[in-house]
């Protein structure tokens, strides 16, 4: 996928007291990758929605340079999608879920990284920085959009949304019957379970079919 395109940037006007929510293992090359679920500590796969939350501390524009947390060298990146909320939603059928978005944002999730989804990854999914955001953009045909990630020019991951478990209605659907979504919420439709590493000192650029792309800088260890 060819991942060259470049647009200018500006932050993502989301509302401060908006939050932001990510959930993992909705595609199935995640959950064949994490291993036999039935086994002990989860001791069977996911009945709903596994989520997590990013601050409003993790949010940081296109261009900016991410610190990673003392002792971190690298940081995971998960090229993904937000839903953005037009308004309250709760107990949404999946036929009326995408009435609910105003708009979509493309996303750079990062992790610290981790091999265990059994406790709260907090340290690891909460640090300063770990929430690139690009432009809010008019929501189109999700079933369509291809996501790349390039670490210093070469494209190390590429996958489509194609490939979620739950799509973006089905997700809405599902999380919104048992929590509400406040109107300039944000849902992260997914992320890869292992997604490329980014070392300090590395440039990456994120893209999406039909989005602009979104670009930034892991810094270098200080001495």
């Amino acid at each position: 996928m060819n991942i060259s395109a470049s647009r200018e940037h500006h932050m993502t006007q989301l509302s401060p007291t908006a939050a932001v929510y990510g959930v993992v293992l909705n595609d199935s090359a995640s959950l064949q990758a994490l291993g036999d679920l039935d086994a002990a500590p989860y001791k069977g796969t996911p009945r709903a929605p596994v989520l997590y939350i990013k601050p409003a501390g993790t949010r940081v524009a296109h261009g900016a340079g991410i610190r990673l947390p003392q002792g971190a060298t690298e940081a995971e990146v998960g090229a993904t999608v937000g839903l953005v909320l037009g308004r309250d939603a709760t107990r949404l059928s999946e036929a009326e879920a995408l009435a609910a978005v105003s708009g979509i944002v493309l996303a750079a999730d990062l992790s610290l990284p981790h091999s265990s989804y059994y406790r709260p990854a907090i340290r690891e999914k909460c640090f300063d920085g770990a929430l690139p955001l690009g432009e809010i953009q008019p929501l189109g045909d999700l079933s369509r959009v291809e996501l790349g990630v390039e670490i210093d020019g070469r494209l190390a991951d590429g996958w489509s949304l194609a490939s979620l478990l739950r799509d973006p209605a089905r997700l809405l659907a599902d999380v919104t019957s048992f929590m509400t979504l406040r109107a300039g919420d944000v849902l992260l439709v997914g992320v890869r379970y292992n997604a490329p590493h980014a070392a300090a000192g590395s440039r990456v650029r994120v893209a999406a079919t039909g989005l602009p792309a979104l670009e930034f800088e892991i810094a270098k260890e200080q001495a």
